[in-house]
């Protein structure tokens, strides 16, 4: 009889493990969001993470790869699938209770997603979303609602954790505005958009690698095409030269203070009905988001922001952590606009819907290299000095939690002290109880501060180290408000 072969204990591509301090990190991050969110007004939805094919539709945010890149099986002569975003199931809810709920229908949503796509570093199969989204409303201000939740969102978040107010930048578009740009240079036919549907899109990648590859590779990507530092070569969007200064025009006009900004777009644009069209709707979520004085200092228009090629039909927003004032970029942490054609396939009735997504892992990502309040997060440790006195440490732990502090018992070997160390720096312990025979008889407790310990460790001189001991007693009565009390000074 041939052995079976043991299994190899891994997690399958794309996919993570997440452990105990980082789904707590994660619990506490998406509490926040909630609410903020709910502060605004957006009332929770939960879907299931399965979905019919159907009902998620050829909405993929790469138009080029409809009904690819998703997690699917049939199931009674019914195609399923892993939700891949949180805002094709809400177009199916909208569609489905839209008798009943109230229009317009704002909403917030949190929960994994999954993509079937090849991983990469930073790049997972499964992750992830925080949306709010408002259906039935074709208002500016729903889309500058989303601008000033953004802001309020990431200042929330990421501003304790040691990043600049500068860092924190909400770019704002519309696709309407590259839409009367296209037309203005000859290349978008309004009354036939399916003509020259591949060089539109070629020109639209070409403009959302600005931030990427700078002006100069944008400008050889509108034209014949680019050779990179790896000697790839790209085809480009062929235009001519009066069609790429206008498209490069267009980009540049982001670089300039807003009202400039926005009197060269129009300029720009023309005659095209839904270029101005744009120009105008961003000219008023600019003035509402304005009224934020928060908000409005992060948020800034950028007709260089595109997303999702074949996705959206109105605003745009990417929110990005970096910049000129606060050094390199570190990526997009949020984006979102407006799509007034998905629930248009359930109903055959244009329903006008904006939406706001955050990137909740690559958010805590950020947080985390920047921190540095991390370690020391764990449980308060009492550890066992006698076995043959569990009762005593259990107590002790029974106040800590009865004072409401997270606390646990050293549960292992207890014959080695160290060992017990170590196990409390794994679990990133702020403290250790120390009780031993000595200490009972004088109605005292040992704290070792270990948070303390590692840092004086690490730069403290002999003098620093002796003024400013990481171990102490005090009373045995005076336990529970005395970690407290070191706790809360953290």
């Amino acid at each position: 009889m041939v052995a079976s072969r043991r299994p190899k204990a891994e997690c399958p591509k794309g996919f993570k493990d997440y452990f105990g301090q980082d789904l707590k990190r994660r619990r506490q991050v998406l509490t926040q969001i909630a609410e903020i969110f709910e502060l605004h007004g957006f009332a929770a939805l939960e879907t299931p993470a399965v979905e019919t094919v159907a009902a998620l539709g050829k909405f993929l945010p790469d138009s080029d790869r409809p009904n690819e890149g998703v997690f699917a099986w049939e199931d009674d002569d019914q195609w399923l699938a892993l939700r891949y975003d949180l805002t094709a199931p809400l177009s199916r809810v909208a569609a489905q209770f839209r008798n009943e709920l109230p229009m317009p229908y704002r909403r917030y949503a949190m929960g994994p997603v999954w993509r079937n796509e090849k991983p990469g570093p930073g790049r997972f199969r499964q992750f992830y979303q925080c949306d709010a989204d408002t259906v039935g409303s074709a208002s500016p201000a729903a889309d500058a609602e989303l601008c000033i939740l953004a802001s309020h969102v990431l200042i929330r978040l990421l501003t304790p954790t040691g990043f600049a107010s500068e860092a924190i930048r909400i770019r704002i578009n519309s696709r309407k505005i590259l839409d009367g740009a296209l037309e203005a240079a000859g290349i978008l036919d309004p009354e036939n958009r399916a003509a020259s549907a591949s060089q539109r899109l070629a020109v639209l990648r070409a403009m959302d690698k600005l931030d990427r590859l700078g002006r100069e590779a944008v400008r050889q990507l509108l034209g014949a095409g680019r050779k990179d530092e790896s000697g790839d070569y790209t085809t480009g969007a062929e235009l001519l030269h009066d069609q790429c200064e206008i498209i490069l025009a267009t980009l540049a006009a982001g670089e300039l203070e807003q009202a400039r900004t926005l009197r060269n777009l129009r300029d720009i644009v023309g005659t095209s009905e839904t270029g101005l069209a744009g120009v105008s709707e961003l000219e008023q979520i600019m003035e509402l988001v304005d009224v934020d004085k928060d908000a409005s200092a992060h948020c800034t228009i950028d007709p260089s922001v595109v997303r999702g090629l074949g996705y959206y039909t109105g605003p745009v927003i990417e929110a990005e952590l970096g910049g000129p004032e606060a050094g390199p970029t570190l990526g997009s942490v949020a984006g979102g606009g407006r799509y007034d054609d998905l629930v248009h396939r359930f109903t055959g009735q244009k329903v006008p819907a904006t939406g706001l997504s955050i990137g909740v892992d690559r958010l805590l990502e950020a947080m985390k290299a920047r921190s540095t309040a991390d370690r020391g997060c764990g449980p308060v440790l009492v550890t066992v000095m006698d076995s043959a006195r569990l009762p005593r440490y259990q107590e002790m732990v029974t106040e800590l939690r009865q004072a409401g502090i997270c606390s646990e018992l050293f549960l292992g070997n207890a014959k080695n002290f160290g060992r017990q160390l170590k196990y409390a720096d794994k679990r990133e312990s702020p403290l250790a109880v120390i009780e031993g025979s000595e200490e009972r008889e004088a109605g005292i407790v040992q704290i070792k501060d270990l948070e303390r310990g590692h840092r004086i460790a690490e730069s403290a001189s002999y003098d620093e180290w002796k003024s400013q001991p990481a171990q102490f007693s005090v009373k045995r009565d005076n336990l529970a408000p005395e970690i407290k009390r070191l706790l809360a000074e953290r």
